[in-house]
């Protein structure tokens, strides 16, 4: 049969067993390469996988120097990103299929049957290609919207394709734009977008959140103030007004913009000058408003809590927001856009186990995006290995199951109802670096690849918890 490009890593400690294996699998047409216990298989792995990475695993369980299962079971977690077929023999069953709650992706009880090991591998690495395809055109997609023309806009779906195709037209007039949406859904992204794609691009971009700043500070943070104006006022003051001239100004949560202030706005806004605070100059703006809200501005006019006369003169031409529910399509290319974000931050290269990415599909964000983000960001720096896994969403989340709280504390079940969070994360760590220490015979620079972190930092963690290695 053709050689194909498929390369497998055969790891069993029977040598006549692994080499029939391999001759079955290269007269199926794949490339083989055997090990025959888990040091050679991890440093067979290591050597391939920069310029000819393994493209399937086929793993024994019961391998020297232990011959334990258990011990057999850690050892799965050194290969991320690469599929795993676990062998098993009659009574290990159980065991094999715990491997595949850690993310095996099949198993093989011995005696094998060439034919079935043919089909098993080629699903296998099928199912594998295609993931790596869609990963591929999710990185290509996620290229693209890394670009400019995405404007910093996330997704895929027909809200975001018609917010970008709004912005791009309205972006070189000169008319004001109201931004309307719930919290966390990229209002200032778009403000910012608004900005750079106007004629005013080169000019300064001022953001004012205005429930930020209190009510009887507002007025003199944006209209600046005279040396005397009121106590305190030792010299002039530049207000935020006179920094946006030329340029565009972004009232963000208008909705909170005290009365009395709103009467002063208006003017400015209708007239395009202002007195600065304790001045008798005035002082003229050419600037371009762009204001958002989470609030409904009309129902706050009927409450009497916002000015009808000022909200049709900020309105101009109204965007709005989609919440993250109403667009759920662009949630996978949002969570490998932020952990994109992330890696590069910190120099790292985690990944996101499926589940978790289904886990954050099926939860509702109110939040929105930046709830999305934060949590994320969260599950990723608590992460020991190289994969975000549901152990950190039930950590951060504070949602570890009472009756699983051994499992993943490493303490029994009552003691886990007086510990805080922190020190539930801390047992974790040491279970985790115990676990990786053991599986590398105390190998720190070992270890420490298997769970993702510097040489230098196992050995500080080690040292912190006062860990015997």
């Amino acid at each position: 049969m053709t050689k194909n490009s498929n390369k497998i890593l055969l790891v069993d400690d029977e040598s006549a067993f692994c080499e029939l294996c391999a001759l079955w699998l290269r007269q199926a047409g794949f490339q083989v390469v055997t090990a025959g216990d888990s040091q050679q298989a991890y440093a067979l792995y290591e050597q391939h996988k920069k310029d000819a990475p393994f493209d399937l695993i086929i793993h024994d369980l019961a391998l020297p120097p232990t011959f334990k299962p258990e011990d057999g079971l850690l050892q799965l977690q050194k290969y991320p990103n690469v599929p795993i077929i676990v062998l098993t023999g009659h009574d290990d069953q159980a065991l094999a299929l715990r491997a595949m709650e850690l993310g095996a992706w099949d198993f093989i009880a011995k005696p094998v049957d060439p034919e079935f090991l043919k089909v098993i591998v080629e699903r296998a690495v099928e199912k594998s290609r295609l993931l790596n395809q869609v990963k591929t055109l999710e990185n290509q997609l996620l290229a693209r919207q890394d670009s400019q023309d995405n404007l910093g806009l996330i997704g895929s779906s027909p809200s975001i394709q018609a917010q970008r195709e709004l912005i791009i037209r309205i972006a070189p007039t000169q008319v004001a734009v109201f931004i309307q949406g719930p919290s966390g859904t990229g209002k200032e992204i778009i403000a910012t977008a608004l900005h750079q794609l106007s004629e005013r691009s080169d000019k300064p971009f001022v953001s004012v959140h205005c429930g930020a700043i209190p009510a009887e500070l507002l007025e003199s943070e944006l209209f600046g103030y005279k040396k005397g104006a009121f106590t305190g006022a030792d010299s002039d003051r530049k207000g935020l007004l006179a920094m946006a001239h030329t340029g565009s100004l972004f009232l963000d949560e208008i909705g909170e913009m005290p009365l009395p202030m709103q009467v002063k706005l208006l003017r400015v806004l209708q007239e395009g000058s202002y007195y600065p605070v304790g001045s008798r100059e005035l002082e003229t703006i050419d600037i371009r408003l762009i204001s958002a809200t989470n609030r409904d501005l009309p129902r706050a006019i009927q409450a009497g809590e916002f000015r009808d006369d000022l909200y049709y003169r900020i309105k101009g031409l109204t965007l709005s927001t989609t919440a993250l529910k109403d667009r759920a399509e662009d949630l996978p290319l949002l969570l490998h856009f932020f952990l994109k974000k992330y890696n590069e931050q910190h120099q790292l290269s985690l990944t996101i186990e499926p589940s978790v990415i289904d886990w954050f599909c099926q939860t509702k964000w109110p939040g929105n995006v930046r709830e999305l983000k934060n949590t994320l960001d969260s599950a990723a720096a608590i992460s020991l290995g190289q994969q975000i896994t549901l152990q950190e969403i039930q950590l951060i989340r504070n949602e570890v199951p009472m009756n699983k709280a051994g499992d993943l504390t490493g303490v029994n079940q009552e003691a886990g109802l007086h510990m805080s969070l922190e020190q539930q994360v801390s047992e974790l760590e040491k279970k985790l670096i115990t676990q990786a220490m053991l599986s590398n015979d105390n190998n720190k620079t070992h270890s420490a690849q298997a769970l993702g972190i510097t040489r230098q930092g196992l050995i500080n963690k080690i040292n912190r918890y006062e860990l015997q290695f």
